[in-house]
């Protein structure tokens, strides 16, 4: 709104943009966009005598409009506060500029003739020096803008009250308000037709900002899907490429595969289609030879095939199922630091089995290392990779059996391969100086602290990957056969009965099981057998109850023969210990009886018991083969086979047992061997 100067007593307001926010809005026709104020050549304020100035009149003190949303909301510029009004008014100042006026600049061209006249006269004279007080422009500044809020005062005087300003109504058309109503209809129908226009339009402009929104939700970040990558594997950037280490070499690993891998951004998907849940802005690019799945197989077989049918063996039957869009970075890198670990891992046991001297030595084919613990077994460690291709996907004949796998062994490789990362990684310290071998310190230093040749050598020995390996097969194969000989004779035989408790903490070399042997319903009098099992690599250490220790083989016969000579020498134990509840006498007890039949597998053992009165007498004889054996010995004087002497006249000599006489035990009732004795020691039990 610019203020100008007309005729004396008029002043003219122009303002086109904004006549619509004031009072004075009203003005139509010639006069839009202006305001006639008649002040009856009366001055308007008291500054208005002096010479034409500019008064400049801004607009009410609204807020700035910063932008406007789709739903027509608007969102404002926060006003100055005081202390940032008064800061940005004082950088407009200019203290290089002189204090005159812009009417002083507008007198001067007219005065410049008779000043330079005056100043000829006046030559002598001093001439008039202005004030240089650095504030003299402020003032002048302030007292201008004195002048243009008294010329706003008298302007809203002028709007407030009536007697300064008349109005007129303005004449209108006449033939406009006689249109036809079918004009009329027709605009309103324009106007209706452009209003839902412009609505649709900003409708759909709604619609796909927010499935653009939806769009962005779903495409993750790419520099934060990197910096999320960074904080789980090792990046560098080479040139313009951002390359990742997927090897173990940090942790201590000597293995020479690099191990990288690259880092790109994922441009495939079309961003105008829908995306897929899935979608990864990142994606990785790993070594072809890393590519795919890979796991160890560690099995024994009992009989070896030939060394010729022996080849690549590929154990994938059945492929994991491919996900729909990009596999996920972190997948895809696990997967391949898997493989990676597992060729260390088989490259480690070649090495080893190449360079170990043995009575039969282990023979490595492609991907197959077999070795034989045991004669008649064989030690099988497969590397089965499958990298995805077609050739791969190709099912070979199976000659292995699904459950073959030996889980523990292929769980302690990858364990034993970390120790070994470990150990290299702490056994190694930086060489003084820089070109001395990596190794223990004391291993260069010389003096009385250097290690000695002993030192040096139990140092440099140490088992390997196979070797450890190797043991262990043989442990875990000596534990399952020793398990499935116990359960194989607890299954066949019946009475006496064999349990076996396991125990939970056992190492990698060595396991135990207790063995108890007992009779069904006598568990708390027939205790004499517990052996104590301390399974080994090579061989079966058993320990009894009194401490006598007995070493068997890995033979399974011989542990089976063993624990068949205990279950047999358990019945006659049994036989003893009821004796002494009953009542009865033990006259004679042998674990290894050296009369009757031979036993093939151990030795039979024998007991004989007497009535409380001496009259019967039971003799018991039980071998691991010919089975047990009961005879019963009477009186003479109930024996009517025996014919009269006429040489032993007294009749204390009736008193006497006379022979003995088989019992058929088949035929006696009862459901264990312990329970019929039972019974027969009661039968001949004279009563009291």
């Amino acid at each position: 709104m610019i203020p100008s100067r007309g005729r004396a007593g008029t002043v003219f307001l122009t303002d086109t943009r904004r006549c619509w926010r004031y009072p004075f809005s009203v003005f139509k026709g010639p006069l839009e966009g202006a305001v006639c104020v008649y002040a009856a050549n009366k001055p308007l304020s008291r500054m208005s005598g002096g010479p034409a100035v500019h008064v400049s009149i801004e607009s009410s003190c609204e807020k700035q409009v910063q932008e406007v949303a789709l739903d027509g909301t608007e969102t404002y510029v926060p006003p100055l506060s005081m202390s940032q009004n008064l800061s940005r008014l004082a950088q407009r100042i200019d203290f290089s500029q002189g204090s005159g006026s812009e009417e002083e600049a507008e007198v001067e061209p007219k005065e410049r003739e008779w000043s330079k006249h005056e100043a000829e006269d006046d030559e002598g004279t001093v001439k008039f020096q202005p004030s240089l007080w650095p504030w003299d422009s402020v003032r002048n500044n302030l007292r201008g803008a004195l002048t243009e809020m008294c010329v706003l005062y008298d302007v809203l005087s002028v709007l407030k009250e009536k007697k300064y300003m008349a109005l007129d109504p303005v004449s209108q058309d006449p033939s406009a308000a006689k249109s036809p109503q079918v004009l009329q209809l027709i605009s309103k129908k324009r106007s209706l037709a452009t209003a839902a226009h412009v609505l649709l339009r900003g409708a759909e402009k709604l619609s796909k900002s927010v499935a653009e929104n939806l769009e962005n939700r779903r495409q993750r970040d790419f520099n934060s899907e990197l910096l999320r990558l960074r904080s789980q594997w090792k990046l560098r950037k080479v040139g313009d490429k951002i390359l990742g280490d997927l090897s173990y070499r940090s942790a201590g690993s000597l293995f020479p595969h690099h191990g990288t891998f690259e880092v790109i951004k994922n441009t495939d998907i079309d961003l105008d289609k829908k995306v897929p849940e899935d979608y990864c802005p990142l994606n990785v690019q790993i070594p072809s030879d890393l590519e795919g799945s890979a796991y160890i197989k560690v099995s024994i077989q009992k009989q070896a095939p030939d060394i010729g049918d022996l080849g690549t063996i590929s154990l994938f039957r059945r492929q994991p199922k491919t996900k729909a869009g990009a596999q996920a970075w972190h997948v895809k890198l696990e997967a391949a630091q898997n493989v990676l670990l597992c060729k260390e891992i088989f490259a480690q046991l070649s090495r080893e089995a190449v360079q170990i001297k043995s009575q039969i030595p282990h023979i490595v084919v492609k991907n197959q290392i077999i070795s034989q613990p045991f004669p008649g077994l064989q030690l099988s460690i497969s590397l089965c990779h499958s990298s995805g291709d077609k050739k791969s996907l190709r099912a070979a004949p199976e000659k292995h059996k699904a459950d073959d796998h030996l889980y523990v062994l292929e769980h302690n490789l990858h364990q034993m391969i970390r120790e070994f990362h470990k150990q290299q990684l702490s056994s190694v310290f930086m060489p003084q100086p820089a070109t001395a071998p990596f190794g223990h310190k004391r291993l260069r230093l010389a003096g009385p602290q250097a290690f000695s040749k002993s030192q040096i050598s139990s140092v440099q020995q140490g088992q390997g990957l196979l070797e450890k390996i190797i043991k262990q097969a043989k442990h875990v194969f000596l534990r399952s056969r020793t398990a499935r000989t116990i359960d194989s004779l607890a299954s066949r035989i019946e009475d006496p009965q064999i349990q076996a408790h396991w125990s939970n903490i056992n190492d990698v070399y060595e396991s135990s099981v207790k063995v108890l042997i007992t009779s069904q319903g006598y568990e708390q009098i027939c205790k004499s057998i517990q052996l104590q099992l301390n399974i080994g690599v090579e061989q079966i250490r058993v320990v009894h109850r009194d401490g006598r220790v007995v070493t068997l083989s890995h033979q399974e016969q011989e542990l089976q023969d063993f624990l068949l000579s205990q279950m047999s020498q358990h019945q006659v134990h049994a036989v003893q210990q009821l004796a002494k509840v009953m009542g009865w006498h033990v006259l004679s007890f042998s674990n290894h009886v050296g009369l009757g039949a031979i036993e093939s597998v151990g030795n039979a053992s024998a007991v004989t018991v007497a009535s409380p009165n001496g009259d019967y007498a039971i003799a018991v004889r039980n071998g691991p083969e010919s089975g047990c054996k009961v005879l019963v010995q009477f009186p003479r004087n109930h024996s009517k086979e025996l014919q009269k002497s006429d040489v032993v006249l007294e009749p204390k000599w009736s008193h006497l047992r006379g022979p003995y006489r088989e019992v058929h035990w088949s035929k006696m009732e009862g459901r264990n061997f312990v329970y019929k004795m039972e019974l027969l020691m009661a039968a001949l039990t004279p009563a009291p």
